[in-house]
């Protein structure tokens, strides 16, 4: 779930506006943070669901029918690391099942196919810690979303950035300044493979 959703979800629960300086104060937090995040369409955490939560004092994803209709099992693939940085080779995939909040994926639908992965580096940092956990929406042919954060193969070996399509090139962006932007283009650009578009950050499981 994106920042300027949670926004209004929590408008909606408190029965009363509550507007980015608020939220900012519930997360400890700057407002000029709060507003980069949305600019950056930065989605919430676990970890910082529950602060929101403790803060307002409010449930934001209860099911009043007690039901588990907003748990979906997904595949988390424990020894898989797609950098953050200059790249991991995968070695092996062993997978467990985990249950997860739909709520916590961005656009959920169920005819979509969803996974977990790790992150490893740290140049997609502040967005994207070492150790955090993504929850990856497989390719299914769509064309790139600019500005989005995918995951790929490359070279043999798994990323975790934000790309962009110019023509026939593709640019490859972190969002740690201390990491140039790259691009690649011709029958190079061919080369590389899309896993899918990362569409939750989870910090604590």
């Amino acid at each position: 779930m994106k920042l300027e959703e949670l926004l209004n979800l929590l408008s909606k629960k408190t029965e009363s506006y509550v507007n980015q300086s608020l939220l900012a104060e519930s997360l400890g937090i700057t407002r000029q943070t709060v507003s980069n995040r949305i600019k950056n369409e930065s989605q919430v955490t676990v970890s910082e669901l529950k602060k929101i939560e403790n803060f307002f004092g409010v449930r934001l994803f209860e099911d009043t029918n007690n039901s588990n209709d907003n748990i979906v099992k997904i595949n988390y693939y424990t020894d898989v690391f797609a950098s953050c940085g200059t790249g991991n080779i995968v070695f092996s995939e062993e997978k467990i099942s985990i249950p997860v909040s739909t709520m916590l994926i961005n656009g959920f639908s169920n005819k979509k196919m969803y996974s977990m992965i790790n992150a490893s580096g740290n140049s997609m940092s502040p967005t994207i810690e070492n150790g955090d956990k993504l929850i990856v929406e497989h390719w299914n042919g769509n064309q790139i979303q600019d500005n989005k954060i995918y995951v790929f193969c490359f070279n043999n070996e798994f990323f975790v950035k934000r790309l962009s399509k110019n023509l026939d090139e593709i640019i490859i962006k972190s969002d740690n300044p201390d990491y140039r932007v790259r691009t690649i283009n011709g029958t190079t650009a061919n080369e590389l493979v899309l896993i899918g578009k990362i569409v939750s950050i989870i910090k604590t499981l």
